[in-house]
């Protein structure tokens, strides 16, 4: 009994240590405010594959920007089936800023669609200034692009990340999506990581991703990860290794992706690359098993212990649910009265993960990795 508290302590300890950087980092983490009008060239680029249903929405947030005086955007088509090129042209209309290019040609062998589809609309179009990279789920208000812009200038950063808030419909969603904030958010102290280089420490996101154009030419862009599955975080590893400057910033209230449509997408998607979050098989199972004795045993201890062990399990339960529901209100850019409902649910949803995590893991040791119809390297 005596170690059953002891770990029922450590857990809701490592759960109190974790709202503690959730409440620093809601009053030290750098948001997107409306700025300056941005003089300098500014190329926003969107690699889509199959993305005919969502892409012209994000079209249309890129023509209604404003604040920036010399904007080029890029659609590349990613060799889709689904009349995804047509959709971005009708999208555009007429407009001078932006350029639709459709290319047929499947990735070099070892490379990730996306790492080389990103490759290949820089080269074709050269950026100066500022560099952009934005998803087609990616919904932006008129200010954002200007906006992470004027962060990126005035914090002297080479990689700018502003998070977009994650949006989530179905159950699966719901219970998942929150966690790529809050994973991040609740762990690591962020006025440490942006005084620092350590790549260890970096933190990034694929959805938006604003470059230094200099910076992203100079560590080799996506050509240096052309087979990662999370070329986002590699490139800001990249970055710091050479001695620039990668930053994160709060965006949900300018900028909002909804990443999946579904359990199914979102399974596949995790999959994908879930496997290579911690390292190893063994680094994964280290931070699994950390994470149930943080989340999960807490509030069974609440729940079903007696003594001691409950109200170490109360503590540890009540910890949890202020790192999520900070976290949450932080990413969206204000508090809504469902976080703390959903913040509730945060045991199950650390299942979830675990579950996703395995399924990642055994699917790359039988070679089933695959994303929209492509074998992952």
């Amino acid at each position: 009994m005596r170690a059953l508290v002891g770990v029922v302590r450590a857990g809701a300890v490592a759960a109190t240590l974790g709202a503690a950087v959730a409440v620093a980092n809601r009053l030290t983490l750098p948001r997107l405010a409306p700025g300056d009008v941005v003089d300098e060239p500014v190329t926003v680029i969107v690699p889509a594959r199959n993305e005919a249903r969502r892409l012209p929405r994000l079209v249309a947030d890129l023509r209604a920007q404003r604040g920036l005086r010399r904007l080029r955007v890029v659609i590349f088509d990613d060799d889709s089936v689904d009349g995804t090129a047509e959709a971005a042209r009708l999208a555009a209309g007429e407009d001078p800023h932006v350029t639709v290019m459709r290319s047929t040609a499947s990735p070099p062998p070892g490379w990730t669609g996306k790492a080389a589809a990103c490759a290949r609309a820089y080269a074709a179009t050269d950026p100066s200034g500022v560099v952009a990279f934005v998803d087609a789920d990616v919904r932006l208000a008129p200010d954002a692009v200007a906006s992470a812009v004027t962060v990126l200038r005035d914090r002297g950063a080479d990689l700018l990340t502003p998070w977009p808030f994650q949006q989530a419909g179905s159950t699966a969603e719901q219970l998942v999506q929150p966690l790529l904030f809050w994973s991040w958010f609740a762990t690591l102290p962020i006025a440490v990581s942006h005084r620092s280089n350590r790549p260890s420490t970096a933190v990034s996101c694929g959805q938006f991703l604003v470059f230094d154009a200099q910076a992203y030419a100079a560590v080799g862009g996506h050509v240096a990860v052309a087979s990662s599955p999370t070329e986002d975080l590699d490139l800001a590893r990249a970055l710091r290794r050479a001695g620039r400057r990668t930053m994160v910033a709060a965006a949900g209230n300018v900028v909002s992706c909804r990443m999946y449509e579904g359990a199914a997408p979102l399974r596949a998607g995790y999959t994908r690359w879930l496997w290579s979050a911690f390292g190893s098989p063994a680094g994964s199972a280290a931070v699994l098993v950390a994470a149930a004795v943080t989340y999960v045993l807490p509030p069974v201890a609440a729940v079903l212990g007696r003594g001691p062990a409950r109200r170490w399990g109360v503590v540890g339960t009540a910890a949890a649910v202020v790192s999520r529901t900070v976290a949450r209100a932080t990413e969206r850019g204000g508090l809504d009265p469902s976080d703390l409902a959903a913040a509730c649910t945060h045991p199950f949803a650390v299942g979830g993960f675990a579950a996703l995590t395995i399924d990642s893991l055994r699917a790359r040791r039988t070679g089933r990795l695959g994303w929209k119809d492509r074998p992952l390297p």
